[in-house]
């Protein structure tokens, strides 16, 4: 499946009335989205299982309309200032991309930065998008304040894969150079290795090489996940899936029969080769403008 003109999306510019969300059942208590719904259109994304449950589309309608939060940063600013409001560490992006192509022309999560920045906010952000580059200045300026990280989503580097899976997002090619121009700059640049699909991403030497090249261009921590298959995300991916590798269907029915997650044993089996790798290789030296230890999500190594 290939991301043409005709699959771009179509923004809808929405106020919002809150901006930092509570989380549960996650190493961290607030999450920030400044836009809904996701240009990438992944195939294995598992947004489309809160869609579904909230009577929204999570088929290939998903990520045909954004929600573009106009008033965000303005909302965001006024939370912050709060007398109860702690200074916990916000997670920009856990369920939708911030530097989806949308960011490249509203700009809402650069000035979400720079609100989390100036109220010493610490933040990490989760993105797929090389667009992360470009608010460097916001990131170092954060770091240095209370706190700054970033995680590249970067579970392949076999382009067939990616191209199938990933139809909108950018090569992973250039999400590695985001990560060297980041390390570069001295912002703390972590890989996510997420997530690994059993039979097309999971080889010990597909793994290896994305933790390589993760290393070489500085990522400083690496983390791996295996795809999890909820309703929602479930059906879309095995329609996918028939679509453009039938003959790997039935070994996904059988390794999620009756179950969304894989047991962990087996989950740890998949994830293994990557932590080893990570664990091997040689971390680069942290800049200076470091502080604090990033979140990490699932297999921090």
């Amino acid at each position: 499946m290939f991301y043409t003109p005709a699959m771009r999306p179509g923004y809808r510019l929405e106020p919002c009335r809150t901006a930092l969300n509570r989380v549960r059942g996650m190493p961290f208590r607030w999450s920030l989205n400044p836009y809904m719904g996701c240009a990438h259109k992944c195939t294995f994304c598992y947004v489309r299982h809160f869609e579904k449950r909230a009577d929204r589309p999570s088929d290939d309608r998903y990520g045909r309309s954004i929600r573009v939060k106009i008033n965000v940063p303005d909302v965001l600013r006024a939370e912050l200032a709060r007398r109860s409001w702690r200074r916990e560490e916000v997670v920009v992006g856990a369920a939708t991309d911030p530097y989806q192509p949308a960011e490249g022309r509203f700009l809402l999560t650069r000035s979400c930065l720079e609100e989390l920045s100036a109220a010493w906010t610490p933040f990490s952000v989760i993105t797929r998008g090389p667009l992360v580059v470009r608010d460097v200045d916001v990131l170092l300026s954060a770091a240095a304040r209370a706190g700054a990280s970033v995680a590249v989503s970067l579970p392949t580097l076999d382009e067939s894969v990616w191209r199938t899976t990933e139809p909108g997002t950018a090569p992973p090619g250039s999400r590695l150079e985001a990560v060297r121009r980041l390390a570069s700059a001295g912002v703390e640049v972590g890989v996510a290795v997420a997530p690994i699909l059993p039979g097309l991403s999971d080889g010990p030497d597909q793994l290896q090489d994305v933790v390589r090249a993760a290393r070489l261009a500085g990522a400083t921590s690496i983390w791996a996940s295996v795809v999890h298959l909820r309703p929602g995300v479930r059906e879309h991916f095995l329609s996918a899936l028939e679509r453009d590798w039938p003959e790997k269907v039935r070994h996904y029915e059988e390794l999620f029969a009756e179950r969304a997650y894989l047991p962990s044993p087996l989950a740890r089996s998949l994830t293994e080769p990557a932590r080893r790798a990570a664990a091997a290789s040689s971390t680069p030296k942290r800049p200076r403008a470091w502080h604090r230890e990033p979140a990490q999500l699932v297999l921090s190594v």
